[in-house]
């Protein structure tokens, strides 16, 4: 490591964070507030989206990278740079050392979507693939950086990262100055911990809620043990806060300024996403979304008005299929279903026709003429529709019923 242990670092404060702010002038852009009308009426007050999904690199993670690279001597810089990660990260470490002049490897995971590995290159760095999980790819690149005498580049764990991320807080009181709760994802907490100091010392009154995904959320027990522990395997499809232990140094920030960490499901965090996407016309990845899981889930537990920050809009267009076929589900979209008919000329069409007219939408029919579980003049079809929502999805099925067909599922 490049850099002194977490216990001999500096107190981290809101000068920190405005000088980060100065020398981001010019670097990063001051993404814009959005309103969510639909979020408001669920919460019963303003809400509002603070979009870094459309940052430079398609996240937040340019700030704190170009901040700490800046600090660098000048004998570090001649040295470069080395990263791990698996897609922000590694696209903001790139910009940043671009911009500065400065030489850069990034080490990606094996399995690495190719948007991301392809974004990296294009912004600069040398890219190596290593490893199918992030710590793996993590110990490459430190070890990279012991051999070479590269600088390794944290993504969250050094005060000039948290600095940087934490001119996201300063923008939000310049833009919403009546704010009163700001709901931010966590992965190893860099962006919460500096938002929470660039805000706190200015409106302790702001309330700061932090979101981790339910199958990668370290910082719940961590809080309860007073220190940050390592949760072992951790599951979610998002990736940006997908993290097994938090960093040292924002955990101590967390502690003392964040209020509250709740955690979301997959479910929440894909019907969340499918609302980015059609409610505000926003792409953004799982992570990016976790706060509007986190309204989706309990709207009323919010104080308004509210902030929600969508930290990053870098999702692979494979996964967001993936994602939101599934947020559809959640949500009651689809509807799959077997019933049974008489097998004679004209009953599959007899049955679409009552599908039609219950305004159902067929994406699938499986029609099973031949099976030993099948009378003499029975057939079975499964059926895969699009519905719209929970309610319609009751009716359609009480269509077919009300039509004499016996549904199964």
């Amino acid at each position: 490591m490049n850099f002194p242990p977490p216990g001999r670092f500096p107190p981290l404060i809101l000068d920190d964070v405005r000088g980060a702010q100065k020398m981001l002038s010019g670097v990063s852009r001051v993404t814009p507030l959005e309103g969510s009308r639909h979020l408001s009426a669920l919460v019963g007050a303003p809400v509002q989206f603070k979009c870094e999904n459309l940052q430079r690199t398609g996240s937040f993670k340019l700030r704190g990278a170009y901040v700490r690279i800046s600090g660098l001597s000048p004998v570090e810089r001649a040295a470069g740079v080395v990263a791990a990660s698996a897609g922000n990260h590694a696209q903001g470490v790139a910009l940043a050392s671009a911009l500065l002049g400065v030489r850069s490897t990034v080490f990606m995971p094996v399995g690495a979507p190719l948007p991301k590995i392809a974004a990296t290159r294009e912004y600069g760095a040398q890219v190596r693939l290593h490893g199918h999980v992030v710590d793996e790819t993590l110990a490459a690149a430190q070890e990279y950086a012991h051999d070479t005498g590269a600088v390794f580049i944290h993504p969250f764990d050094h005060p000039d990262i948290i600095a940087g991320q934490g001119t996201v807080g300063l923008e939000i009181l310049e833009q919403c100055p009546e704010v009163r709760s700001i709901v931010v994802g966590i992965g190893g907490g860099g962006l919460a911990a500096g938002i929470a100091v660039a805000v706190k010392a200015i409106r302790p009154d702001v309330r700061i809620i932090g979101v981790q995904a339910a199958g990668a959320a370290a910082y719940p027990p961590s809080l309860a043990a007073g220190h940050p522990v390592s949760i072992g395997a951790v599951q979610t499809m998002a990736d940006g806060i997908k993290v097994g232990r938090p960093g040292d140094v924002p955990f101590g920030l967390i502690q003392e300024l964040v209020d509250e960490v709740r955690t979301v499901s997959e479910d929440e965090l894909s019907s969340a996403l499918l609302l980015c996407l059609e409610r505000a016309k926003m792409v953004v990845e799982p992570a990016g979304a976790s706060p509007v899981a986190a309204l989706l889930s309990d709207p009323k537990s919010f104080r308004g008005p509210v902030v929600a920050l969508l930290s990053g809009g870098n999702v692979d267009p494979l996964l967001m299929q993936r994602i939101l076929t599934h947020g559809m589900s959640a949500a009651g979209r689809y509807l799959s279903l077997r019933l049974r008919l008489t097998d004679r000329p004209g009953a599959l069409a007899t049955m679409l026709g009552v599908l039609t007219v219950a305004d159902a939408n067929v994406l699938d029919v499986s029609h099973v003429r031949t099976d030993p579980r099948l009378g003499l003049t029975e057939a079975e079809v499964e059926l895969h529709l699009e519905t719209k929502g929970p309610e319609h999805c009751e009716e359609v099925a009480a269509a077919l019923r009300g039509a004499g067909y016996l549904v199964l599922t």
